[in-house]
């Protein structure tokens, strides 16, 4: 993600358009690193009445998620406010926002507040907020940029360059020695950025200010010099052109021509930047949304991220475990592949067998090998080695013996090669609903049924509820551009319920080939499916599927009437002799999703 200088720029646009001016009616800090400001304004009207309305503005430094945006939403304070908090109030409750401002293209915003003192007379103050990383910080200083206080105090102990105390001198480090975009000319960016020893990305953001690798790439992307390796590989030409592409982003700067876009893979938020992200159009797995506020976007994004990395974190565990036997049981099947394969030689064991019961009277003994007609290949001649310590029965015997343990063998093996391969689809279908795994209920199921297959231990439960799995989660629910509802399966479980509970015979079912994925239901309410809805289908089942980072996935799809379930086979696994197969686009853009509460899908208790 790309918190840069860029989208620093376009969130101050927003500010300054929307808060100078307003007063701050309220200062909150509802976490040690967040401060909540609500702001209120009065503005005259077009109709010549004074229009007043209500922004919050929240500024959190958490060192993971440094953020600032405008929202609609109040969160709970502490009963005591912090100390900053306090000094906050003391100082600016009800003071005016003359503006706001960026350093440069610094991650620094900078409020210039005016406000009146005990004795009331008119005094200026600024607050500074940095967004950088573990640095980010909330510093309020005097007119003459004097520390009254920080929500975060930085000593000489903590670090070396910068102390962040009441009485400091507040100013922003300057270790890197970046050049600012907005100054630097053809000849600097020519000879001080495009001679780095490295690629002309990381040359671009560890030389300039406010640029993020994202940004960089982005504008190598604009210039179609993204497959340069080095800055040494770029001709004057290239050089000149990565120049004017770089002069038209600082255009588009200083004139504010800010468009934020959100980039998702499926549902999942990928990245943002202040500006279209066109080097993501030849990601076909990803999709581009516009935003006409930064704030808006950010929100969004952070919300949706916030919920994946919850997920991902809460079931770090499964994982670990669903990957830890997905390995064991794949260094398995290879060991049980290579033993099946040893087998291959037990035929020949009996051929020599036979041979030398039938022509074995010609041997005298002492013999190292004994050449006869092979009457099971067209008399061709074959020599067979000899035990010479042995008879030839004796030697007709132990082939006969190396026969028979080999084809034990074969036959053991081939049903644990089979289980084996049974178990590896059933650890990559659990692997799957992992990945799409949006809800703690989710993760329960999975947990449920980890714990029926012995890969986790079994937590005790009230004898009325053992053997039984209440599925609360609701699967995805999609609606065609045709109308027809479409049902995707989050976990085994669930696939199940959809498959043979909640849909009926008629109903089309879709499914990745060869591959771990979800079941996919399309209710047809007894009409004909037109092409579209297919390909949609296909789509989601292409998408929900393991299969989904590549381009093309082969999708089988069948009606409901003919999936079968063999007994005591695992959650979700199904079998079926006939099929129709298409070529899927792992795209669901544009199908639109229901709310799964919404989902008519029936409760059920799965024994």
């Amino acid at each position: 993600m790309a918190l840069d200088g860029m989208v620093i720029a376009d969130i101050v646009y927003e500010l300054e358009r929307d808060l100078a001016g307003g007063r701050i009616a309220k200062i909150a800090q509802p976490e040690k690193d967040e401060l909540l400001l609500t702001i209120k304004q009065s503005r005259t009207g077009e109709d010549g009445k004074t229009v007043r309305s209500q922004k919050r503005l929240v500024v959190s430094v958490n060192p993971s998620l440094p953020l600032i945006y405008e929202t609609e939403e109040t969160k709970n304070s502490p009963m005591t406010a912090p100390t900053f908090c306090m000094v906050l109030r003391k100082h600016l409750s009800n003071s005016r926002i003359l503006s706001v401002r960026q350093i440069g293209l610094e991650r620094v915003l900078c409020f210039e507040l005016e406000h009146l003192n005990e004795m009331g007379d008119l005094c200026h103050k600024k607050l500074y907020i940095e967004l950088m990383g573990k640095h980010s910080n909330i510093i309020f200083c005097q007119e003459d940029d004097v520390i009254i206080d920080s929500i975060k105090r930085v000593s000489a102990l903590v670090s070396s360059v910068r102390e962040v105390l009441p009485g400091r001198t507040y100013f922003i480090p300057n270790t890197q020695e970046k050049l600012d975009p907005f100054t630097v000319s053809c000849e600097e960016f020519t000879e001080k950025i495009l001679t780095k020893p490295m690629p002309p990305a990381k040359a671009l953001y560890t030389s300039l200010t406010g640029f993020s690798p994202v940004m960089a790439n982005e504008l190598l992307y604009r210039a179609s010099l993204q497959d340069a390796a080095s800055t040494s590989e770029l001709s004057d030409m290239e050089r000149l052109h990565l120049y004017r592409n770089f002069e038209r982003l600082r255009e588009e700067l200083l004139s504010h021509s800010f468009a934020p876009t959100l980039v998702k893979r499926g549902q999942e938020p990928v990245e943002f930047a202040a500006f279209p992200l066109t080097s993501y159009e030849r990601d076909e797995t990803c999709q581009s949304i516009s935003y006409d506020s930064i704030s808006r976007l950010l929100y969004d994004f952070y919300a949706q991220r916030e919920l994946y990395s919850r997920i991902h974190q809460k079931s770090f565990e499964l994982r670990r475990v669903t990957n830890t036997a997905l390995e064991r049981c794949r260094k398995k099947y290879d060991l049980q592949e290579k033993q099946l394969r040893d087998t291959k030689k037990r035929d020949k064991y009996k051929v020599y067998g036979d041979l030398l019961t039938t022509y074995g009277y010609s041997l005298t003994g002492g013999e190292k090998s004994f050449t006869c007609e092979n009457y099971y290949d067209e008399g061709k001649e074959i020599t067979i080695p000899l035990d010479q310590t042995k008879s030839a029965m004796e030697n007709a015997k132990r082939y006969f013996d190396k026969y028979a343990k080999l084809k034990r063998t074969f036959e053991a093996l081939t049903v644990q090669l089979e289980e084996t391969r049974q178990e590896i689809e059933h650890l990559e279908s659990v692997s799957n609903a992992l990945d799409i795994a949006r809800q703690e209920e989710d993760l329960t199921l999975i947990r449920q049924e980890l714990s029926e297959c012995g890969y986790v231990k079994k937590h005790a439960q009230p004898r009325s509820n053992r053997g039984r799995v209440k599925i609360k989660s609701k699967p995805f629910h999609y609606i065609s551009s045709d109308g027809f509802h479409m049902y995707v399966g989050r976990n085994n479980y669930q696939n199940d319920e959809l498959t043979f509970h909640f849909a009926n015979g008629g109903d089309w079912w879709f499914h990745a080939k060869g591959t771990a994925g979800s079941h996919v239901i399309v209710k047809t309410e007894g009409k004909e499916l037109p092409d579209r809805t297919f390909e949609e289908a296909a789509a989601l089942a292409g998408w929900y599927s393991k299969a989904k980072d590549q381009a093309k996935a082969e999708i089988d799809y069948i009606q409901r009437k003919h999936i079968k379930k063999p007994n005591g086979s695992k959650p979700g696994f199904v079998v079926y002799y006939t099929n129709y197969s298409l070529m899927a686009s792992s795209h669901i853009e544009g199908i639109r999703c229901v709310n799964a509460e919404d989902s008519v899908f029936l409760e059920r208790s799965y024994v």
